[in-house]
């Protein structure tokens, strides 16, 4: 297969990419760490281009897999080339070399792709100075290829038209003899292989050798014996080359390869891609076919006029067309290989079928004839039985039984002369018996049938093992009972056979239909920009993605955070950054809040601690990278300004379950499945005793009108929330950042009645006199489990249990408690203005208020920094709405119409691609088909998705294309995004396991 552009594909996808020239750059990403994106813009037209170090350049409409975070020489062409124009693209002379220019005078920037050997990318300013290399390496003594060296422009290999009749002639007389003209050719020439074999079958010098003998070489090896034999063939089929005769024809043929080449300079070609019919092993029936792609090329060549070829338009087209199926290929390929082993178990056990009953058949016809010349010679066998018997009887030993018998046939005794070997260690020996009836002459009065009948019984001569202890009735009878032992071992192999043979039909039926489903599913398998992060879809179908790592969260953040979204974090250090997806910029239901909540606290190390803690979502425009005067925030750190507010405690309890790619057809069936639930539909709908997190009364909700009871927040429990609507709104206060007391108003509505719940005014004094800070930060740095568990051990062995009012009131009485020596003053104070009320005292605190002093002042110039904060943030630029360019895999308009093609709820008229799995609050997969519970537990997150998928293979509702899909899923995706151990449990999960 073809890797790599030589000198012809080069100068044709330079002609065609000329017409990008003016272009700017939009933006530049990397594939992996030698291929690279550039987004190019014009006026009315976009492009990508690609870069692959040592191997190709050109455009592509593809979608190609990015890497999560640029790389460092990714960063340098985005700071030096971004909205820069593409004022030029040349080659370096006739070499393999390409310079891409960007931008103009001292501005300007040169990306110089180096597409031989191992390649190359390097980065260079106006003057060629290396600003930065893909790979840093030396050639020789002085040429070095690092930064702040210059590039050497003159190591490319000039352009200087065709070689000259005496180069020619000389590379000719050099040649050793045996050498093609294409081996001649290929280092003089620049044009590849290709090119050189095409004008050489044009003009008929592809079969011309040069004369003389070959000098032979030491042969090592089958592999090369069989090359070489090979080669000695073609080459005798290889005429010599005439100086005289063949020498203008060669030079022609040089000409029409640079009239190639200048036709390909000035202008676009079409683009061939040359391919290979593979036989697809089949079990039964016709052969089937399918084809691979080989090589792609520029022009139709003539060595390619028989091989199946697709055309495009043009070059470029036909190259990105060849690379993008690559991987294609592969599943191809790996599908024909399964498909071939398969097949092979398959032959392999017919093969030992019929080999085990042609030996079967084989022992009894052997037994059959060794019984037959016993019973022919019977008289002879018996004789030889009593001799033996006669000197076993006057014990004699074995050496001397031996030699007296070797005596004997010398002699040219009968009886001794039948016996060919002794094994009196079991009790036998060996007779070598003929027929005797086979040299009778044929009467002549018997006819032409009767003699070929009598042919058919004659028996060769056969050696025959004897038992000394049997007659030779016996020992025929007992070859006898081996033939029908034979016989009867052969029904039963035949029989047992037949079923194996059976079943291993089957079983390669159904691995070659497990294989062709898992290459359509594989091919038909669309990874979505979200599955790189944790991610699921609320029960009111919002995209929810969280980070797995400090670069996820930077990135998410920073790239696909949006105005209208929100971002959600755990009240705890190392958390994911969770953000919930809101391309229709509305308020996002309370529900999905809570759902993107339980995410934040479950990838935390709140999982492993087995602690629940408290979640907050703040809005896009709160979250900011930019730290405090003096500080410095590390990857997937940030500040949040502003009012947190604060979720309830939510459980740590997931879900495993799976998302199904509906065809189209199919979408528009399940539309609106995930929607915004009323209170009315959370009423009316009916849970299951499986699908409860936890039982929850309507007894246990207390009904208060006013609010005004302090206990009503205790009394309230929380361990079922998926039942409550809670709305959660700002209040009119801008004190932001408490953790324990937000300054939120939550309204919970049950079908019992409702509850208004109002911070306590008391705790709302004593937090308005408390210096709060304005910003919160969000470190990445995740906490390690045991030193969190131990600081909350600590934390309660400081605090008591006690009531809450009691604490309230411990705190006042601590607060109000005079200190010493302020006692007798405070009596005093109090008997002098003992006549004052409330109205009186004020007027004269007011009129007695020193200007630019005291509390008073301290609080109005705290709420002047509030105030400024806020025009500040108006001042401040809004994030930009990011356009396709740089979230080019994050659409936003298309988003919901996107997850409306998953469902969870699959129905048998449903056409389905591929199944997605999905780890979710588990109060998300109420509704979905598939499911199991996920807590924190000890056992192995593979182990127990590999139980869940096996439970889910065992549903008798799970159909026979919903189970391919759920094997097609490979294993290390399955576990990817359960947080860490796990319990696993569902309904029938023991008996499933028994």
């Amino acid at each position: 297969m073809k890797t790599r552009f030589n000198t012809v594909d080069i100068v044709c996808a330079l002609t065609e990419l000329k017409r990008f020239v003016g272009f700017r750059v939009n933006q530049i990403y990397d594939i992996d760490n030698k291929t690279y994106l550039i987004r190019l813009q014009g006026n009315d037209e976009k492009t990508v281009l690609l870069l692959e170090s040592g191997n190709r350049i050109h455009t592509t409409a593809f979608e190609w897999p990015k890497n999560v975070s640029p790389s460092g020489f990714t960063m340098k062409m985005r700071k030096h080339l971004k909205n820069k124009r593409l004022e030029a693209i040349n080659q370096l002379g006739i070499d393999r070399i390409i310079d891409l220019q960007f931008g103009t005078g001292e501005a300007c920037y040169h990306v110089i792709l180096e597409l031989y050997d191992r390649g190359n990318i390097i980065l260079c300013d106006y003057e060629y100075i290396i600003l930065n290399v893909l790979r840093p390496h030396v050639e020789g003594e002085e040429i070095r290829f690092a930064v702040r060296e210059k590039y050497p422009l003159s190591r490319a290999r000039a352009n200087d038209g065709p070689p000259s009749m005496t180069f020619v002639k000389e590379k000719i007389k050099e040649a050793r003899p045996g050498d093609s003209l294409k081996t001649i050719l290929n280092p003089i020439l620049p044009f590849g292989a290709a090119l050189i074999d095409h004008a050489l079958i044009e003009n008929h010098l592809n079969d011309v050798k040069i004369g003389g003998e070959k000098p032979e070489e030491e042969a090592t090896g089958e592999d090369k014996k069989k090359k070489k034999k090979k080669n000695r063939n073609k080459e005798q089929a290889m005429r010599e080359f005439i100086m005289d005769q063949d020498f203008p024809i060669l030079m022609n043929s040089i000409n029409d390869m640079y009239t190639m080449m200048q036709k390909a300079m000035e202008e676009p070609s079409s683009g061939f891609i040359i391919q290979k019919k593979e036989t697809k092993p089949t079990q039964d029936g016709p052969e089937d076919f399918y084809y691979t792609n080989i090589e792609y090329h520029p022009f139709l060549f003539s060595q390619n006029m028989k091989e199946p070829i697709r055309e495009f338009p043009s070059f470029l087209q036909a190259v990105d067309e060849f690379y993008s199926n690559v991987e294609s290929q592969k599943i191809d390929l790996k599908a024909f290989q399964q498909e071939r082993e398969a097949l092979k178990k398959l032959s392999n056990v017919r093969q030992d079928h019929a080999q085990r009953l042609e030996e079967l058949a084989k022992v009894q016809q052997i037994d059959r004839k060794k019984a037959e010349l016993i019973t022919r010679n019977q008289v002879l066998v018996d004789s030889v039985i009593y001799a033996m018997r006669a000197l076993l009887a006057k014990q004699l030993s074995w050496l001397d039984i031996k030699d007296l018998i070797k005596e004997r046939q010398e002699q040219n005794d009968r009886i001794c002369s039948l016996i060919k070997r002794l094994k009196l260690e079991t009790n036998q020996i060996t007779l070598k018996l003929s027929d005797p009836f086979a040299n009778l002459d044929d009467e002549e009065d018997e006819d032409d049938d009767d003699q070929r009948e009598e042919d058919e019984h004659k028996l060769d001569d056969m050696e025959v093992d004897i038992d000394l202890g049997l007659s030779a009735y016996s020992n025929a009878t007992r070859y006898y009972d081996q033939k029908r032992g034979a016989a009867k071992k052969e029904q039963k192999t035949i029989e047992a056979s037949g079923k194996a043979l059976k079943s291993a039909e089957k079983k390669t039926q159904q691995t070659l239909k497990d294989v062709r489903i898992q290459t359509t599913i594989s091919k038909a398998r669309k990874t979505f920009w979200f599955e790189k992060f944790y991610w699921f879809i609320s029960s009111e179908n919002y995209l929810v993605i969280g980070g797995r790592d400090q670069q996820q969260n930077e990135l998410i953040v920073k790239r696909y955070l949006r105005q209208t979204d929100v971002y959600v974090h755990a009240e705890i250090q190392g958390a994911s950054s969770v953000v919930i997806k809101n391309p229709s910029g509305g308020e996002i239901p309370p529900k999905t809040l809570l759902e993107a909540g339980t995410m934040a606290i479950s990838y935390s190390v709140s999982w492993e601690a087995k602690v629940v803690t408290s979640a907050y979502w703040v809005k896009a425009e709160q979250v900011s990278k930019t730290a405090p005067t003096g500080e410095y925030l590390s990857t997937g750190s940030f500040m949040i300004r502003g009012k947190k507010n604060f979720l309830p405690p939510c459980h740590l309890i997931l879900g495993l379950s799976f998302l199904f790619k509906l065809e189209d057809g199919s979408v528009e069936r399940h539309r609106g499945e995930r929607k915004v639930r009323k209170f009315d539909d959370d009423a009316s709908s009916v849970m299951t005793e499986n699908e409860q997190l936890e039982s929850i009364n309507e007894e246990e909700i207390p009904v208060v009108s006013d609010g005004d009871d302090d206990s009503a927040e205790d009394e309230i429990p929380t361990e079922n929330v998926e039942n409550l609507k809670i709305e959660v709104s700002e209040s009119d206060s801008d004190d932001g950042g408490e953790k324990n007391f937000p300054d939120t108003h939550i309204k919970v509505e049950h079908t019992t009645g409702q509850v208004d719940i109002k911070p306590d005014p008391k705790l709302e004094r004593l937090l308005s006199e408390e210096n709060q800070e304005e910003a919160t930060l969000i470190q990445a740095a995740p906490l390690k489990v045991k030193a969190y568990e131990k600081k909350l051990k600590q934390q309660k062995k400081k605090q008591p249990v006690e009531q809450p009012q009691q604490k309230q009131q411990e705190k006042d009485d601590g607060k109000n408690q005079p200190k010493r020596g302020q006692k007798g003053k405070l009596k005093k104070i109090k008997e002098k203005y003992k006549d004052q009320d409330e109205e009186d005292r004020a007027m004269i605190m007011e009129i007695l208020k020193p200007s630019g002093s005291g509390k008073d002042s301290r609080k109005t110039k705290k709420q002047e920094e509030e105030e400024n904060y806020k025009k500040s943030a108006a001042r401040r630029p809004q994030p930009k709405q990011k356009t396709g360019e740089e979230m080019d895999d994050t659409p936003a308009a298309d988003e919901v119409d996107m997850l409306d093609s998953l469902t969870g709820i699959p129905v048998d008229e449903d056409e389905l691609l591929f199944a997605i799995p999905v780890v979710a609050p588990y109060q998300t997969l109420h509704n979905y088909k598939f499911k199991v519970k996920l807590t924190p537990g000890t056992g192995k997150r593979g182990k127990a998705a590999k139980t869940a998928v096996a439970m889910f293979l065992k549903d008798k509702t799970c159909t026979s294309r919903e189970k391919d899909l759920l094997k097609s899923v490979k294993d290390e995706v399955l576990a990817r995004n359960i947080p860490g151990k796990v319990k696993i449990s569902a309904p029938q999960l023991l008996k499933m396991k028994k």
